[in-house]
């Protein structure tokens, strides 16, 4: 953002930094809404350094505080846009999202997040993570706030007026069962045409879309690495490090499976309008359960590696009394249905609000 520097969350960059000549593509229909009085701008957030990692947690620039549970990761790799949300500091927050990091702290912190298709908002003057997988999209406390969001990243966006009728669930192994009976629930009230879905060696497509995704890490971040590794946090200088051990033969394999990946998807979207899956296998683990949160990662990288949109949103646990951590659903669309999604995501919130 013009007249502001870029840090990255990052110690190293941060020594380096200087203000921004100008602003992001990305940021000309904000700054458009707050030159016509419509938007107010009030703060940049912290993040997972390099947008590199998923529990938020950053031990140079302080860890982002999760408003549902002081106790509990905010999510990351847009820590500080998701807590900023959640909190009532802003109504709409940006965030990037290469593997997980608008919907991860969406699910962590109660709020609604939209991964966007890849390429359809400019990553002109955006640091790159992983150029072939980096989007930026916006994030809400509800459907209406994160369209609201698109419409100032996209100036003209509208949610479509006739909401999806048929949804694929796609059953995740190790998914808490309150998780599932969550979105089965939220599924049912919203009056879905519902439609269970497997897909084949889903855990090979997962692995592959790190791999891709640390791959392309490593290249956007090594001269940093060579230059200041020493200052790099211990947790991303580590997956740096083993980053930068990807052999060209395991890129070529991985981009084989995902191409693969890519294919079922489109097979998919003949027989269902939208996937519904789990934001996260479970829920939001404490700071110091960080191994934890790795192993609820559930199916955000592979859609980044497919290129195509999801929404994040909370959606309640049904026979529980009504406590601080809402379980999330992730629904996926086909490229650039953007809009549908929208209109199915405000389906479902309605319903489970009623």
């Amino acid at each position: 953002m013009a007249g502001l520097p870029t840090t990255a969350g990052s110690r190293p960059v941060a020594d380096r930094a200087v203000p921004a000549e100008r602003d992001a593509a990305c940021i000309a229909g904000l700054r458009a809404a707050m030159d016509a009085g419509q938007a107010r701008f009030v703060g940049k957030t912290n993040l997972h350094e390099l947008a590199y990692g998923i529990t938020g947690i950053n031990a140079a620039f302080g860890t982002p505080v999760n408003p549902l549970d002081p106790r509990r990761m905010p999510g990351g790799s847009s820590s500080g846009s998701g807590t900023a949300v959640a909190a009532g500091e802003a109504d709409i927050a940006y965030g990037t999202d290469t593997g997980g990091s608008i919907r991860i702290p969406a699910a962590c912190c109660g709020i609604t997040g939209l991964k966007t298709t890849w390429g359809r908002i400019s990553l002109e003057g955006v640091r790159p993570l992983a150029s072939g997988l980096d989007t930026v999209g916006p994030m809400a406390r509800d459907v209406a706030g994160v369209a609201a969001g698109m419409a100032l990243l996209e100036p003209g966006f509208s949610v479509a007026s006739a909401s999806p009728q048929t949804v694929g669930v796609l059953a995740l192994d190790d998914t808490d069962p309150l998780i599932t009976a969550a979105i089965d629930d939220a599924l049912r009230t919203a009056e879905f045409d519902v439609v269970p879905v497997t897909v084949p060696d889903l855990d090979r497509v997962i692995m592959a879309s790190l791999i891709v995704l640390n791959a392309q890490a490593w290249q956007a971040n090594k001269d940093l690495f060579a230059a200041a590794a020493d200052q790099i946090g211990g947790d991303v200088r580590d997956r740096l490090k083993h980053a930068s051990t990807i052999t060209a033969a395991q890129i070529t394999d991985a981009e084989a499976v995902i191409a693969r990946w890519r294919e079922t998807l489109d097979g998919l979207w003949r027989q269902v309008d939208v996937l519904a899956a789990p934001s996260l296998l479970g829920f939001a683990p404490l700071l110091d359960e960080v191994h934890l949160l790795w192993k609820l990662r559930a199916l955000t990288s592979p859609v980044n590696a497919a290129g195509v949109p999801a929404l994040a949103l909370p959606i309640p646990v049904p026979g529980r009394e009504a406590g601080p951590l809402p379980a999330s659903v992730q629904l996926i669309g086909p490229r650039d249905s953007e809009e549908r999604l929208l209109a199915a995501g405000a389906r479902l919130e309605r319903a489970v609000r009623a």
